[in-house]
């Protein structure tokens, strides 16, 4: 039986580039080994979810989207706007939270989600 994901794992044409920016911007501590352990809180949630190749939730030609789960996405976006990263999609709140979209420096959109 399935306990959760083990990692989320992609190719990156700049390395050092991409582990600066997950780590200034999402604030993840990345490790020598060119990863981080992230340990979920209680109050976590890992949503697995398939979309149809034509569903415009997020853009065709872009395979998966991360998702992050934050504290208090208000918060975020201050540090957001205190280092230049701009918001691609602004603030939107549904029945299953806020969300806000981001772009890394491959132009991969990444979601953050207050639940």
């Amino acid at each position: 039986m399935i306990k959760g994901f083990g990692g989320i794992f992609w190719r990156t044409k700049n390395l050092d580039v991409v582990k600066k920016w997950y780590s200034d911007v999402l604030m993840i501590e990345m490790e020598n080994w060119n990863g981080a352990m992230i340990k979920p809180h209680s109050e976590n949630e890992t949503i697995f979810s398939f979309f149809t190749e034509d569903d415009s939730y997020f853009p065709t030609e872009q395979q998966v989207m991360l998702n992050f789960q934050v504290d208090n996405l208000t918060e975020m976006i201050k540090h957001l706007e205190q280092i230049g990263v701009p918001l691609v999609k602004e603030k939107e709140v549904s029945e299953y939270g806020t969300f806000i979209w981001i772009e890394d420096p491959e132009g991969r959109l990444i979601e953050l989600w207050e639940k």
